[in-house]
C-alpha cells in the first residue's frame, strides 16, 4: 500500500538509490526538499547537473576536478617525484587532511578484484605506468587493507620493481578491512610514516 503520492514515492525511491541512504533517510531528505523554497531546490538541482557535466578526471593524477589539472597537480610546491597511489578521490582527501604529505597522487578508481571481474585493465594502472616514465623517485601504495587493496598493492609492486623506482606500502596502522576515508588523520599519518619498502 502506498502512503505517498506518486511524485513523493518517486523522489524517495531516487534518493534511496544513493549509496548510504536507506529508506528512512530518503524520506527525511525528500520531505526536506519538498519544504525548501523553490529557489533553493532549483539551485540544488542546477549544482548537481553542473557538477555532473563539468567534473572530469585530472589529466595527470586522475582525481576528479573541474579543470584540466587538479589543484594538487598544479601546485609547484608539491613534490612531484613522490606519487601516492590511492583507490579513489575520497582516499586522497583523507590523506590531504593530515596536512603532512607533500607529494602528489595517482587515483586508480578501484582495486583489482577477480571475484567482481575487475582486472588491471579496469583501473588506472596503465596511466600510472605512463607517469613513471617521467622523473619519479618513489611510489607509495596507499590502497585499502582489504583483500582487493592488498592484491592491487602486490600487483603494482611487481610492475614497478623492475623500473628501479622505490616502491613502498603504507604501514598497517590502518585496520584490515578499513576504508581510508573513515580513518582519523593521526592513524593515516602513522601509516604513512611507517610505510615499508616492497
Amino acid at each position: 500500500m502506498d502512503y505517498y503520492s506518486r511524485q513523493i514515492s518517486k523522489l524517495i525511491e531516487e534518493l534511496s538509490s544513493l549509496p548510504g541512504i536507506g529508506s528512512k533517510s530518503a524520506q527525511r531528505l525528500a520531505f526536506h526538499i519538498l519544504n525548501m523554497p523553490l529557489a533553493h531546490v532549483q539551485q540544488l538541482s542546477a549544482t548537481i547537473l553542473q557538477a555532473r557535466e563539468k567534473v572530469r578526471y585530472c589529466q595527470s593524477c586522475f582525481t576528479l576536478t573541474d579543470d584540466e589539472l587538479c589543484p594538487i597537480c598544479k601546485n609547484a610546491n608539491r613534490d612531484h617525484k613522490t606519487i601516492m597511489v590511492v583507490e579513489n578521490t575520497r582516499d586522497l582527501a583523507a590523506y590531504e587532511k593530515t596536512n603532512k604529505y607533500e607529494g602528489v597522487y595517482h587515483v586508480l578508481h578501484g582495486a583489482i578484484s577477480p571475484m567482481l571481474g575487475i582486472g588491471p585493465g579496469d583501473i588506472k594502472l596503465k596511466e600510472l605506468m605512463q607517469r613513471l616514465q617521467g622523473d619519479v623517485d618513489e611510489v607509495i601504495i596507499a590502497t585499502n587493507s582489504s583483500l582487493e587493496g592488498e592484491t592491487t598493492a602486490m600487483y603494482i609492486g611487481k610492475l614497478i620493481k623492475p623500473t628501479g623506482i622505490r616502491v613502498s606500502r603504507i604501514a598497517s596502522g590502518v585496520p584490515v578491512g578499513g576504508d581510508l576515508e573513515y580513518i582519523d588523520e593521526m592513524t593515516l599519518l602513522r601509516a604513512l610514516e611507517g610505510r615499508t619498502e616492497l
